[in-house]
Protein backbone atom coordinates (compact mmCIF):
# COMPACT_ATOMS: atom_id res chain seq x y z
CA UNK A 1 0.00 0.00 0.00
CA UNK A 2 1.46 3.40 -0.98
CA UNK A 3 2.48 5.47 2.33
CA UNK A 4 -0.38 7.55 4.34
CA UNK A 5 0.29 10.85 6.49
CA UNK A 6 -1.89 11.76 9.47
CA UNK A 7 -0.72 15.36 10.59
CA UNK A 8 -0.96 16.40 14.09
CA UNK A 9 1.02 18.65 16.80
CA UNK A 10 4.83 17.43 16.96
CA UNK A 11 6.58 18.19 20.16
CA UNK A 12 10.32 17.51 19.99
CA UNK A 13 11.86 17.91 16.56
CA UNK A 14 13.09 14.02 16.13
CA UNK A 15 12.23 11.37 14.30
CA UNK A 16 11.84 7.33 14.71
CA UNK A 17 10.92 4.43 12.66
CA UNK A 18 9.00 1.56 13.91
CA UNK A 19 6.13 -0.68 14.66
CA UNK A 20 2.55 0.66 16.00
CA UNK A 21 1.81 -1.12 19.60
CA UNK A 22 -1.60 0.46 20.97
CA UNK A 23 -2.34 1.11 24.41
CA UNK A 24 -6.28 0.98 25.18
CA UNK A 25 -5.78 0.65 29.38
CA UNK A 26 -9.49 2.00 29.59
CA UNK A 27 -11.89 -1.23 30.35
CA UNK A 28 -15.35 -1.00 30.81
CA UNK A 29 -16.97 -1.67 34.62
CA UNK A 30 -19.84 -4.49 34.35
CA UNK A 31 -23.27 -3.26 35.83
CA UNK A 32 -23.16 -2.51 39.69
CA UNK A 33 -25.32 -4.62 41.82
CA UNK A 34 -28.81 -3.30 43.48
CA UNK A 35 -28.16 -0.99 46.15
CA UNK A 36 -29.23 -3.31 48.68
CA UNK A 37 -26.47 -6.02 47.99
CA UNK A 38 -23.55 -3.29 48.72
CA UNK A 39 -21.83 -3.20 52.41
CA UNK A 40 -21.38 -0.15 52.73
CA UNK A 41 -18.68 -0.11 55.47
CA UNK A 42 -16.97 -3.16 53.30
CA UNK A 43 -16.37 -1.14 49.98
CA UNK A 44 -15.41 2.18 52.24
CA UNK A 45 -12.32 0.20 53.38
CA UNK A 46 -11.77 -0.86 50.29
CA UNK A 47 -11.67 2.45 49.03
CA UNK A 48 -9.50 3.26 51.30
CA UNK A 49 -6.92 0.48 51.06
CA UNK A 50 -6.78 1.25 47.44
CA UNK A 51 -5.96 5.68 48.24
CA UNK A 52 -3.34 4.32 50.66
CA UNK A 53 -1.76 1.57 48.28
CA UNK A 54 -1.98 4.52 45.36
CA UNK A 55 -0.34 7.14 47.41
CA UNK A 56 2.84 4.53 47.94
CA UNK A 57 2.77 4.43 44.08
CA UNK A 58 2.42 7.73 43.69
CA UNK A 59 5.15 8.85 45.97
CA UNK A 60 7.66 5.87 44.00
CA UNK A 61 6.91 6.86 40.88
CA UNK A 62 7.74 10.51 41.74
CA UNK A 63 10.88 9.24 43.13
CA UNK A 64 11.89 7.34 39.40
CA UNK A 65 10.83 10.40 37.42
CA UNK A 66 12.71 12.73 39.50
CA UNK A 67 15.43 10.41 38.62
CA UNK A 68 15.38 9.48 35.23
CA UNK A 69 13.48 12.92 34.08
CA UNK A 70 13.54 15.50 35.91
CA UNK A 71 12.68 17.13 39.02
CA UNK A 72 10.33 19.71 37.73
CA UNK A 73 8.84 16.82 35.66
CA UNK A 74 8.43 14.34 38.58
CA UNK A 75 6.36 17.61 40.37
CA UNK A 76 3.33 16.73 38.52
CA UNK A 77 3.02 13.59 40.80
CA UNK A 78 2.67 15.67 43.81
CA UNK A 79 -0.79 17.11 42.34
CA UNK A 80 -2.07 13.61 42.00
CA UNK A 81 -1.49 12.93 45.31
CA UNK A 82 -3.61 16.26 46.05
CA UNK A 83 -5.91 15.38 44.21
CA UNK A 84 -5.96 11.90 45.53
CA UNK A 85 -6.17 13.01 49.30
CA UNK A 86 -8.98 16.12 48.07
CA UNK A 87 -11.74 16.95 50.18
CA UNK A 88 -14.66 17.36 47.54
CA UNK A 89 -13.10 13.99 45.82
CA UNK A 90 -12.84 11.48 48.87
CA UNK A 91 -16.04 12.83 50.09
CA UNK A 92 -17.85 12.34 46.63
CA UNK A 93 -16.96 8.65 46.82
CA UNK A 94 -17.97 8.01 49.96
CA UNK A 95 -21.29 9.89 49.55
CA UNK A 96 -21.54 7.42 46.41
CA UNK A 97 -20.73 4.25 48.43
CA UNK A 98 -23.72 5.15 51.17
CA UNK A 99 -25.70 5.68 48.09
CA UNK A 100 -25.11 1.62 47.59
CA UNK A 101 -22.65 1.75 44.61
CA UNK A 102 -19.45 -0.47 45.18
CA UNK A 103 -16.49 1.15 45.36
CA UNK A 104 -15.04 0.91 42.12
CA UNK A 105 -18.37 2.57 40.61
CA UNK A 106 -18.14 5.14 43.21
CA UNK A 107 -14.44 6.17 42.12
CA UNK A 108 -15.97 5.88 37.87
CA UNK A 109 -18.89 8.49 39.04
CA UNK A 110 -16.86 10.96 40.89
CA UNK A 111 -13.79 11.54 38.99
CA UNK A 112 -16.02 11.50 35.41
CA UNK A 113 -17.95 14.64 37.38
CA UNK A 114 -14.72 16.23 37.64
CA UNK A 115 -13.02 15.34 34.31
CA UNK A 116 -15.73 16.60 32.83
CA UNK A 117 -15.65 20.25 34.89
CA UNK A 118 -12.25 20.39 34.00
CA UNK A 119 -12.12 19.82 30.67
CA UNK A 120 -14.82 22.18 30.13
CA UNK A 121 -11.92 25.04 31.73
CA UNK A 122 -9.50 24.72 29.11
CA UNK A 123 -6.37 25.51 29.11
CA UNK A 124 -3.89 24.69 32.14
CA UNK A 125 -7.18 23.51 34.13
CA UNK A 126 -8.22 21.58 31.03
CA UNK A 127 -4.89 19.81 31.40
CA UNK A 128 -5.71 18.59 34.75
CA UNK A 129 -8.40 16.08 33.70
CA UNK A 130 -5.51 13.75 32.38
CA UNK A 131 -4.46 14.02 35.82
CA UNK A 132 -7.96 12.93 37.33
CA UNK A 133 -7.99 10.54 35.03
CA UNK A 134 -4.37 9.06 35.52
CA UNK A 135 -5.65 8.88 39.71
CA UNK A 136 -8.85 7.28 38.74
CA UNK A 137 -7.60 4.48 36.31
CA UNK A 138 -5.12 3.72 39.12
CA UNK A 139 -7.58 3.13 41.67
CA UNK A 140 -10.33 0.92 39.37
CA UNK A 141 -6.78 -0.86 38.64
CA UNK A 142 -5.98 -1.25 42.04
CA UNK A 143 -9.63 -1.95 43.38
CA UNK A 144 -10.33 -4.88 40.50
CA UNK A 145 -6.73 -6.37 41.42
CA UNK A 146 -5.89 -5.66 37.85
CA UNK A 147 -2.69 -5.77 36.06
CA UNK A 148 -0.96 -2.69 35.07
CA UNK A 149 0.24 -2.38 31.45
CA UNK A 150 4.34 -2.89 31.54
CA UNK A 151 5.25 0.56 29.41
CA UNK A 152 8.56 0.24 29.70
CA UNK A 153 9.18 -3.54 28.25
CA UNK A 154 8.16 -2.90 25.12
CA UNK A 155 9.47 -4.50 22.14
CA UNK A 156 12.49 -2.62 20.41
CA UNK A 157 11.19 -0.26 17.99
CA UNK A 158 7.68 0.58 19.56
CA UNK A 159 5.78 3.11 18.68
CA UNK A 160 3.36 3.94 21.05
CA UNK A 161 -0.22 4.81 19.55
CA UNK A 162 -2.99 6.05 22.22
CA UNK A 163 -5.89 8.16 22.80
CA UNK A 164 -4.37 10.14 25.19
CA UNK A 165 -0.93 9.15 27.75
CA UNK A 166 -1.16 10.24 31.47
CA UNK A 167 1.77 11.45 33.02
CA UNK A 168 2.45 7.61 34.82
CA UNK A 169 1.98 6.02 31.31
CA UNK A 170 4.57 8.31 29.57
CA UNK A 171 7.37 8.27 32.93
CA UNK A 172 7.31 4.47 31.99
CA UNK A 173 8.39 4.71 28.42
CA UNK A 174 11.81 3.33 27.63
CA UNK A 175 13.70 5.54 24.95
CA UNK A 176 15.99 2.42 24.12
CA UNK A 177 12.95 0.44 23.55
CA UNK A 178 10.03 2.85 21.97
CA UNK A 179 10.47 4.79 18.45
CA UNK A 180 8.36 7.17 19.35
CA UNK A 181 5.01 7.79 20.49
CA UNK A 182 1.46 9.39 18.90
CA UNK A 183 -1.87 10.72 20.47
CA UNK A 184 -5.30 11.37 19.13
CA UNK A 185 -5.30 14.25 22.13
CA UNK A 186 -3.33 16.42 23.67
CA UNK A 187 -1.03 19.29 22.54
CA UNK A 188 2.40 21.00 22.94
CA UNK A 189 2.23 21.93 26.48
CA UNK A 190 0.62 18.49 27.59
CA UNK A 191 2.52 16.65 30.24
CA UNK A 192 3.12 14.00 27.53
CA UNK A 193 4.58 16.22 25.40
CA UNK A 194 6.40 17.90 28.35
CA UNK A 195 7.91 14.10 29.13
CA UNK A 196 8.70 13.39 25.32
CA UNK A 197 11.04 16.75 25.13
CA UNK A 198 12.62 15.34 28.28
CA UNK A 199 13.43 11.70 27.14
CA UNK A 200 14.02 12.71 23.47
CA UNK A 201 11.38 10.79 21.65
CA UNK A 202 10.26 11.72 18.85
CA UNK A 203 6.27 12.59 19.54
CA UNK A 204 3.23 13.90 17.43
CA UNK A 205 0.22 14.42 19.90
CA UNK A 206 -3.43 15.90 18.82
CA UNK A 207 -3.53 14.17 15.45
CA UNK A 208 -7.16 13.39 16.19
CA UNK A 209 -9.12 10.35 15.58
CA UNK A 210 -8.12 9.59 12.20
CA UNK A 211 -5.54 7.64 14.40
CA UNK A 212 -7.86 5.18 15.03
CA UNK A 213 -7.15 3.90 11.87
CA UNK A 214 -3.97 2.82 11.79
CA UNK A 215 -3.67 -0.99 13.09
CA UNK A 216 -1.05 -2.65 15.35
CA UNK A 217 1.57 -4.10 14.26
CA UNK A 218 1.91 -1.34 10.87
CA UNK A 219 4.93 0.23 10.25
CA UNK A 220 5.23 3.92 10.85
CA UNK A 221 7.31 7.00 10.81
CA UNK A 222 7.06 9.48 13.75
CA UNK A 223 8.04 12.51 12.08
CA UNK A 224 7.68 15.01 14.95
CA UNK A 225 9.64 18.14 13.34
CA UNK A 226 7.10 17.40 10.48
CA UNK A 227 4.21 17.66 12.30
CA UNK A 228 3.12 14.51 10.98
CA UNK A 229 2.79 10.44 10.95
CA UNK A 230 3.53 8.73 7.85
CA UNK A 231 2.19 5.58 8.16
CA UNK A 232 3.36 2.14 5.97
CA UNK A 233 6.73 4.86 4.84
CA UNK A 234 8.21 4.07 1.41
CA UNK A 235 12.29 3.53 1.55
CA UNK A 236 13.39 7.36 0.68
CA UNK A 237 11.25 8.18 3.94
CA UNK A 238 12.70 5.69 6.45
CA UNK A 239 15.80 6.36 4.81
CA UNK A 240 15.23 10.30 5.69
CA UNK A 241 13.97 9.69 9.23
CA UNK A 242 16.57 7.29 10.06
CA UNK A 243 19.44 10.09 9.04
CA UNK A 244 17.66 12.49 11.20
CA UNK A 245 17.36 10.52 13.54
CA UNK A 246 21.47 10.09 13.62
CA UNK A 247 22.26 13.71 14.50
CA UNK A 248 26.14 14.45 14.79
CA UNK A 249 26.84 15.59 18.16
CA UNK A 250 29.28 19.03 18.16
CA UNK A 251 30.93 19.30 21.30
CA UNK A 252 32.41 22.65 20.67
CA UNK A 253 31.46 26.05 20.08
CA UNK A 254 29.66 26.71 16.58
CA UNK A 255 29.95 29.45 13.97
CA UNK A 256 27.89 30.44 11.31
CA UNK A 257 28.89 29.85 7.48
CA UNK A 258 30.61 33.46 7.65
CA UNK A 259 32.24 32.78 10.93
CA UNK A 260 30.05 34.26 13.42
CA UNK A 261 29.75 32.73 16.87
CA UNK A 262 26.36 31.94 18.37
CA UNK A 263 25.92 30.23 21.60
CA UNK A 264 23.86 26.94 21.89
CA UNK A 265 23.01 26.08 25.52
CA UNK A 266 20.66 23.85 27.63
CA UNK A 267 18.00 24.79 29.62
CA UNK A 268 18.51 22.46 32.72
CA UNK A 269 15.79 21.78 35.37
CA UNK A 270 17.59 19.54 37.91
CA UNK A 271 20.99 18.57 38.30
CA UNK A 272 20.56 15.10 36.65
CA UNK A 273 20.16 17.34 33.93
CA UNK A 274 23.91 18.28 33.12
CA UNK A 275 25.11 15.23 31.83
CA UNK A 276 22.31 15.27 29.31
CA UNK A 277 23.31 18.84 28.30
CA UNK A 278 26.49 17.70 28.32
CA UNK A 279 26.30 14.78 26.09
CA UNK A 280 24.29 16.93 23.44
CA UNK A 281 27.37 19.56 23.32
CA UNK A 282 25.34 22.33 25.05
CA UNK A 283 27.77 25.47 25.19
CA UNK A 284 26.73 25.80 28.64
CA UNK A 285 23.55 26.45 30.59
CA UNK A 286 21.44 29.20 29.22
CA UNK A 287 18.59 28.58 31.66
CA UNK A 288 18.71 26.60 35.16
CA UNK A 289 15.49 26.56 36.39
CA UNK A 290 16.33 26.77 40.47
CA UNK A 291 12.75 26.05 41.53
CA UNK A 292 13.34 21.99 42.00
CA UNK A 293 15.69 22.87 44.42
CA UNK A 294 12.62 24.22 46.41
CA UNK A 295 10.00 22.13 45.06
CA UNK A 296 9.04 18.34 46.72
CA UNK A 297 10.22 19.42 50.53
CA UNK A 298 8.65 20.92 53.69
CA UNK A 299 11.09 23.97 54.11
CA UNK A 300 13.70 26.08 51.36
CA UNK A 301 16.92 24.57 50.77
CA UNK A 302 19.54 26.60 52.99
CA UNK A 303 22.39 28.50 51.63
CA UNK A 304 24.53 26.02 51.26
CA UNK A 305 22.88 23.39 49.90
CA UNK A 306 22.30 25.78 47.21
CA UNK A 307 25.78 26.84 46.94
CA UNK A 308 26.74 23.60 46.12
CA UNK A 309 24.37 22.79 43.61
CA UNK A 310 25.04 26.40 41.27
CA UNK A 311 29.27 24.88 41.84
CA UNK A 312 28.22 21.51 40.53
CA UNK A 313 26.63 23.52 37.56
CA UNK A 314 29.52 25.52 37.10
CA UNK A 315 32.31 22.86 37.35
CA UNK A 316 30.00 20.92 34.62
CA UNK A 317 30.65 23.56 31.99
CA UNK A 318 34.21 24.45 32.32
CA UNK A 319 35.03 27.60 30.21
CA UNK A 320 31.46 27.79 29.49
CA UNK A 321 28.68 30.39 30.59
CA UNK A 322 26.11 29.30 33.57
CA UNK A 323 22.93 31.00 33.63
CA UNK A 324 21.16 30.83 36.68
CA UNK A 325 17.66 31.78 36.78
CA UNK A 326 16.13 33.27 40.31
CA UNK A 327 13.37 31.27 42.31
CA UNK A 328 10.33 31.87 39.88
CA UNK A 329 7.32 30.45 42.00
CA UNK A 330 3.45 31.48 41.53
CA UNK A 331 1.45 30.74 38.46
CA UNK A 332 1.23 27.06 37.97
CA UNK A 333 4.49 26.74 40.00
CA UNK A 334 3.54 25.96 43.75
CA UNK A 335 5.57 25.10 46.52
CA UNK A 336 3.77 23.78 49.43
CA UNK A 337 5.37 25.75 52.80
CA UNK A 338 5.33 28.85 50.81
CA UNK A 339 2.26 31.32 51.55
CA UNK A 340 0.86 31.58 47.91
CA UNK A 341 -2.40 33.24 47.12
CA UNK A 342 -5.33 31.55 45.90
CA UNK A 343 -5.58 33.74 42.42
CA UNK A 344 -8.15 33.66 40.02
CA UNK A 345 -5.55 33.95 37.25
CA UNK A 346 -2.24 33.28 38.74
CA UNK A 347 -0.11 34.03 35.43
CA UNK A 348 -1.09 37.29 35.95
CA UNK A 349 -0.71 37.52 39.63
CA UNK A 350 2.35 37.46 42.45
CA UNK A 351 4.86 35.37 40.45
CA UNK A 352 8.33 35.50 39.73
CA UNK A 353 10.20 38.98 40.48
CA UNK A 354 7.29 40.00 42.71
CA UNK A 355 6.92 37.24 45.16
CA UNK A 356 11.16 37.72 45.25
CA UNK A 357 10.70 41.48 45.96
CA UNK A 358 7.74 40.93 48.52
CA UNK A 359 6.67 38.19 50.03
CA UNK A 360 9.55 36.28 49.67
CA UNK A 361 12.46 38.12 49.94
CA UNK A 362 14.08 36.49 52.96
CA UNK A 363 14.28 33.62 50.39
CA UNK A 364 15.82 35.85 47.62
CA UNK A 365 18.34 37.11 50.00
CA UNK A 366 19.49 33.99 50.62
CA UNK A 367 19.58 32.97 47.39
CA UNK A 368 21.33 35.57 46.63
CA UNK A 369 24.21 35.32 48.71
CA UNK A 370 24.44 31.13 47.64
CA UNK A 371 24.79 32.78 44.12
CA UNK A 372 27.45 35.28 44.93
CA UNK A 373 29.60 32.72 46.82
CA UNK A 374 29.38 30.28 43.78
CA UNK A 375 30.94 33.21 41.55
CA UNK A 376 33.48 33.90 43.74
CA UNK A 377 34.30 30.02 43.29
CA UNK A 378 34.19 29.58 39.72
CA UNK A 379 37.66 28.71 37.82
CA UNK A 380 36.74 29.60 34.56
CA UNK A 381 33.30 29.38 34.17
CA UNK A 382 31.13 32.73 33.64
CA UNK A 383 27.73 32.73 36.01
CA UNK A 384 25.31 35.07 35.14
CA UNK A 385 21.86 35.40 36.88
CA UNK A 386 18.77 36.81 35.72
CA UNK A 387 15.27 37.68 37.23
CA UNK A 388 11.79 36.41 35.83
CA UNK A 389 8.60 37.96 34.85
CA UNK A 390 10.49 42.20 35.42
CA UNK A 391 8.21 44.65 34.19
CA UNK A 392 9.49 47.65 35.66
CA UNK A 393 12.42 49.73 35.99
CA UNK A 394 11.25 49.82 39.81
CA UNK A 395 11.72 45.98 40.40
CA UNK A 396 14.97 46.27 38.38
CA UNK A 397 16.60 48.59 40.85
CA UNK A 398 14.88 47.04 44.06
CA UNK A 399 16.67 43.81 42.84
CA UNK A 400 19.64 45.55 41.73
CA UNK A 401 20.06 47.25 45.27
CA UNK A 402 19.79 43.97 46.93
CA UNK A 403 22.67 42.16 45.05
CA UNK A 404 24.91 45.22 45.90
CA UNK A 405 23.57 44.99 49.74
CA UNK A 406 23.93 40.98 49.87
CA UNK A 407 27.60 41.51 48.47
CA UNK A 408 28.32 44.25 51.25
CA UNK A 409 27.73 41.74 53.94
CA UNK A 410 29.44 39.43 52.50
CA UNK A 411 32.21 41.57 51.91
CA UNK A 412 32.04 42.82 55.67
CA UNK A 413 31.70 39.05 56.59
CA UNK A 414 35.27 38.37 54.91
CA UNK A 415 33.40 35.17 52.50
CA UNK A 416 34.81 35.29 49.20
CA UNK A 417 32.44 36.12 46.64
CA UNK A 418 31.91 37.80 43.18
CA UNK A 419 29.27 40.05 41.11
CA UNK A 420 27.68 37.77 38.42
CA UNK A 421 26.39 39.08 34.84
CA UNK A 422 23.48 40.60 35.72
CA UNK A 423 20.12 40.51 33.47
CA UNK A 424 16.31 40.05 32.84
CA UNK A 425 14.09 37.59 31.07
CA UNK A 426 11.90 39.44 28.48
CA UNK A 427 8.56 38.09 28.84
CA UNK A 428 6.03 40.32 29.68
CA UNK A 429 5.17 43.09 26.79
CA UNK A 430 5.94 45.91 29.11
CA UNK A 431 10.20 44.34 29.32
CA UNK A 432 9.66 44.34 25.44
CA UNK A 433 8.39 47.83 25.27
CA UNK A 434 10.93 49.25 28.25
CA UNK A 435 14.11 47.00 26.84
CA UNK A 436 15.62 50.46 25.23
CA UNK A 437 15.54 51.63 29.63
CA UNK A 438 16.89 48.36 30.74
CA UNK A 439 19.80 47.73 28.20
CA UNK A 440 21.91 50.78 30.68
CA UNK A 441 20.91 48.84 33.32
CA UNK A 442 22.04 45.16 32.67
CA UNK A 443 24.25 42.75 31.25
CA UNK A 444 21.98 40.76 29.16
CA UNK A 445 18.72 39.89 28.35
CA UNK A 446 17.38 36.53 27.91
CA UNK A 447 13.92 36.41 25.79
CA UNK A 448 11.17 33.64 27.29
CA UNK A 449 8.91 33.09 24.17
CA UNK A 450 6.26 30.91 26.36
CA UNK A 451 5.46 33.34 28.47
CA UNK A 452 6.29 36.19 25.88
CA UNK A 453 3.75 34.91 23.14
CA UNK A 454 1.05 34.12 26.31
CA UNK A 455 1.21 37.96 27.21
CA UNK A 456 1.67 39.82 23.82
CA UNK A 457 -1.47 37.92 22.45
CA UNK A 458 -3.22 37.44 25.52
CA UNK A 459 -3.99 33.31 24.83
CA UNK A 460 -2.70 31.30 27.36
CA UNK A 461 0.07 28.94 26.78
CA UNK A 462 -2.16 25.60 27.85
CA UNK A 463 -5.20 26.53 25.98
CA UNK A 464 -6.07 24.06 23.12
CA UNK A 465 -8.42 26.43 21.95
CA UNK A 466 -6.32 29.47 21.64
CA UNK A 467 -2.94 27.71 20.78
CA UNK A 468 -2.58 29.32 17.27
CA UNK A 469 -3.68 32.42 18.64
CA UNK A 470 -0.55 32.37 21.41
CA UNK A 471 2.43 30.84 18.68
CA UNK A 472 5.75 32.09 19.20
CA UNK A 473 5.45 32.78 14.54
CA UNK A 474 2.83 35.22 15.20
CA UNK A 475 3.96 38.81 13.41
CA UNK A 476 3.34 40.30 16.89
CA UNK A 477 5.39 38.14 19.01
CA UNK A 478 8.36 38.45 16.65
CA UNK A 479 8.29 41.86 16.55
CA UNK A 480 8.51 42.14 20.13
CA UNK A 481 11.53 39.88 19.96
CA UNK A 482 13.00 42.07 17.28
CA UNK A 483 12.36 45.28 19.32
CA UNK A 484 13.93 43.87 22.34
CA UNK A 485 17.52 43.03 19.82
CA UNK A 486 17.48 46.53 18.69
CA UNK A 487 16.73 47.80 21.97
CA UNK A 488 19.97 46.12 23.09
CA UNK A 489 22.13 47.68 20.55
CA UNK A 490 24.64 50.17 21.09
CA UNK A 491 24.93 48.97 24.54
CA UNK A 492 27.25 46.09 26.32
CA UNK A 493 24.27 43.71 26.19
CA UNK A 494 24.16 40.65 24.78
CA UNK A 495 20.72 38.53 23.81
CA UNK A 496 19.55 35.25 24.49
CA UNK A 497 16.50 33.30 24.15
CA UNK A 498 15.19 30.18 26.66
CA UNK A 499 12.06 29.66 25.10
CA UNK A 500 10.88 26.84 23.19
CA UNK A 501 11.30 28.97 20.35
CA UNK A 502 15.24 28.77 20.69
CA UNK A 503 15.17 24.76 19.99
CA UNK A 504 13.42 24.61 16.74
CA UNK A 505 15.95 24.22 14.12
CA UNK A 506 13.51 25.00 11.18
CA UNK A 507 14.05 28.95 13.16
CA UNK A 508 17.34 29.28 13.55
CA UNK A 509 18.32 30.72 10.58
CA UNK A 510 15.29 33.51 11.46
CA UNK A 511 16.91 33.96 14.89
CA UNK A 512 20.37 34.51 14.00
CA UNK A 513 18.79 37.07 11.24
CA UNK A 514 16.88 38.73 14.19
CA UNK A 515 20.33 39.11 16.00
CA UNK A 516 20.23 36.71 19.14
CA UNK A 517 23.38 35.82 20.40
CA UNK A 518 22.83 32.71 22.17
CA UNK A 519 19.91 30.27 22.06
CA UNK A 520 18.85 27.97 24.83
CA UNK A 521 16.92 24.93 24.92
CA UNK A 522 15.82 21.37 26.15
CA UNK A 523 19.29 19.44 25.47
CA UNK A 524 17.60 16.95 22.72
CA UNK A 525 17.46 19.78 20.18
CA UNK A 526 21.22 20.94 20.70
CA UNK A 527 22.85 18.89 17.81
CA UNK A 528 19.86 19.96 15.31
CA UNK A 529 20.23 23.62 16.03
CA UNK A 530 24.03 23.53 16.06
CA UNK A 531 24.13 21.99 12.78
CA UNK A 532 21.59 24.59 11.22
CA UNK A 533 23.50 27.45 12.49
CA UNK A 534 26.64 26.36 10.73
CA UNK A 535 24.64 26.42 7.67
CA UNK A 536 23.33 30.17 8.27
CA UNK A 537 25.08 32.93 6.43
CA UNK A 538 24.28 36.08 9.16
CA UNK A 539 24.08 38.73 5.96
CA UNK A 540 21.36 36.03 4.10
CA UNK A 541 20.22 35.47 7.43
CA UNK A 542 19.15 39.23 8.38
CA UNK A 543 17.52 39.47 4.81
CA UNK A 544 15.62 36.31 5.48
CA UNK A 545 14.45 37.99 8.75
CA UNK A 546 13.57 41.37 7.74
CA UNK A 547 11.17 39.25 4.68
CA UNK A 548 9.82 37.48 7.75
CA UNK A 549 9.16 40.72 9.89
CA UNK A 550 7.59 42.24 7.05
CA UNK A 551 4.46 39.70 7.00
CA UNK A 552 1.21 40.55 8.31
CA UNK A 553 -0.33 37.28 8.90
CA UNK A 554 0.88 33.91 11.30
CA UNK A 555 0.26 32.04 8.01
CA UNK A 556 1.91 34.59 5.93
CA UNK A 557 5.19 34.06 8.51
CA UNK A 558 5.05 30.57 8.77
CA UNK A 559 4.77 30.70 4.09
CA UNK A 560 7.93 32.96 4.23
CA UNK A 561 9.86 30.47 7.04
CA UNK A 562 8.86 27.94 4.23
CA UNK A 563 10.26 29.70 1.41
CA UNK A 564 12.56 27.38 -0.92
CA UNK A 565 14.29 30.27 -1.73
CA UNK A 566 15.11 31.13 1.28
CA UNK A 567 19.21 30.70 2.55
CA UNK A 568 18.96 27.73 4.40
CA UNK A 569 17.26 25.64 2.10
CA UNK A 570 20.08 26.54 -0.36
CA UNK A 571 22.78 25.64 1.91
Amino acid sequence: MAERTLSGVGVTPLSGVGTVVWYRPDADLADPPAAEDVDATTELARFDDARTEAEAELKTERARTAERVGEEEAAVFDAHVQFLNDPQITEGVTDAIEDGLPAEHAVEQTFSGFVEQFENMGGRMGERADDLRDIRDRLLRLLSDGERVDLSSLPKGSVVLAERLTPSDTAQLDPTRVAGFVTVTGGRTSHAAIFARSLALPAVVGVGEGLQSVDDGTEVVVDGEGDRLVVEPDEETKTAAAAEADVHVRSGDVETADGVGIEVAANVGTLADLESAVDRGADGIGLFRTEFLFLDRESPPDEDEQYEAYVEALESFYHDRVVVRTLDVGGDKPVPYLDLPDEENPFLGERGIRRSLGPDSALFETQIRALLRAAGSADGTRLSVMLPLVATLDELFDARETFVSVSDDLESEGVAHEMPEFGIMIETPAAAFMADRFAPHVDFFSIGTNDLAQYVMAAERGNERVSDLGDYRQPAVLRAIDATVSAAEGHDCWVGMCGEMAGDPALTELLVGLGIDELSMSPVTIPQVKEAVTKTDTESAEAFAAHVLDADTKDEVVRRLADDDSPAQEN
